[in-house]
């Protein structure tokens, strides 16, 4: 362990720096702007310290630049090393803090730093690969499905005011262009009703070219990561970058609980004494979490599916719809992570935890006839 660690509360504007002994006592603050020396400074003001180590807070966020940034500098190669602490660590730090502890950048850092000192869920921070590039565009398209939902709510709205029973759920641009080329207004209220409803079918248009633009890109990412997660009934492209990109580095998962547990189809246990209960989760990463809701309602939704008859014999246990669909989800969460180790092993990386259980989760496998770049996989 180094003799010094050094936390980061990272902001927009600024950079505040503090660092702590071993004995958490408190040997120095800096505060930088964040501009393009800020790693310089940084390591400038640290050269007191030959054996340090840096604990930048949400390394994969607010903190990702200035993480790159030192990475840059090859601190690893001169020994070093760059910690990611999650946000939640810090926090828990300071609420466990002795006596009143005010709520400001330095306090922050310190936190950080004694998380990282102490936590042992720290991890290294990694330079941006190609799963950062997984991560990018389909964090692009998730943000365009929510721009194009919005937008064709708002254009429903419009033609309810114009249409009696208003139009379809699943609108498209040009059935709502060819809805209104059938209305002459009557009045002025009327015409700027309809202008303003051509407005969005030409703003839903936009989206929907630049979604399909997307996607393609995202196609294209995907089969040059070679991941064999696409072979999974039901995981398409967006799903696999979402996927890949969310779980990151699989080596820090220590097993397929740990990853079930990280993506939120593992139960929570709230046992008491002798009674033994578990519930829903709703932690983990949502957006992990959805995804594998998707590629699960795709496979209920094929009757040919292993899932679908994995979801019916739970069914027949005795369990809800929405029980056995936890399941499936939980089966696809375990086939997942073996796929995602399985990649890892041939990148060259050695995955830490176990390799799964293909042949328990074989209800959320590939299908033999079924790959993903098929109609199984759900639309965004």
């Amino acid at each position: 362990m180094a003799a010094v660690m050094i936390g980061i509360d990272p902001h927009k504007a600024s950079h505040t720096a503090v660092a702590i002994s071993v004995a958490e006592e408190a040997l120095g603050e800096l505060r930088v702007r964040a501009s393009g020396g800020q790693a310089e400074r940084l390591l400038d003001w640290a050269a007191a310290w030959p054996e340090r180590t840096w604990a930048i807070e949400g390394a994969g966020g607010m903190g990702h630049l200035l993480a790159q940034q030192l990475l840059a500098q090859q601190l690893l190669a001169a020994g070093e090393r760059v910690l990611d602490v999650q946000p939640k660590l810090g926090a828990r730090v300071r609420l466990l803090a002795a006596g009143d502890t005010n709520k400001n950048d330095p306090n922050d850092a310190r936190s950080v730093a004694v998380a990282a000192l102490r936590s042992a869920s720290r991890r290294e921070a990694r330079a941006d690969d190609h799963v950062t590039v997984l991560k990018v565009w389909s964090r692009r398209h998730r943000d365009l499905g929510r721009m194009r939902t919005q937008v064709a709510c708002r254009l429903h709205a419009v033609l309810c005011e114009l249409i009696p029973g208003g139009a379809s759920r699943r609108i498209t641009a040009g059935q709502a262009a060819h809805l209104l080329e059938a209305i002459t207004p009557s009045d002025a209220v009327e015409a700027a009703r309809c202008e303003l409803a051509a407005d969005f079918a030409e703003d839903l248009r936009q989206i929907d070219i630049r979604m399909h633009e997307t996607r393609k890109k995202v196609t294209a990412a995907v089969q040059a990561a070679g991941t064999t997660v696409t072979e999974v009934f039901g995981v398409g492209p967006v799903i696999a970058a979402t996927l890949i990109g969310g779980a990151g580095d699989v080596c820090r998962f220590a097993s397929r609980d740990h990853f079930a547990a990280y993506n939120g189809t593992a139960p929570i246990e709230v046992s008491s004494g002798q009674r033994k209960i578990y519930r829903l989760s709703r932690r983990g990463n949502r957006r992990l979490n959805h995804a594998i809701h998707m590629a699960a309602v795709s496979q209920v939704s094929h009757r040919h599916s292993t899932g679908r008859a994995y979801y019916d014999r739970k069914l027949a246990e005795g369990k809800t719809p929405k029980e056995a669909l936890r399941a499936l989800k939980r089966r696809i969460s375990d086939t997942v992570f073996a796929r995602l180790q399985a990649d890892a092993r041939r990148a060259g990386q050695s995955p830490g935890g176990q390799q799964g259980n293909d042949s328990g989760a074989s209800a959320a496998g590939s299908h033999p006839r079924h790959r993903l770049f098929g109609k199984a996989t759900p639309g965004p």
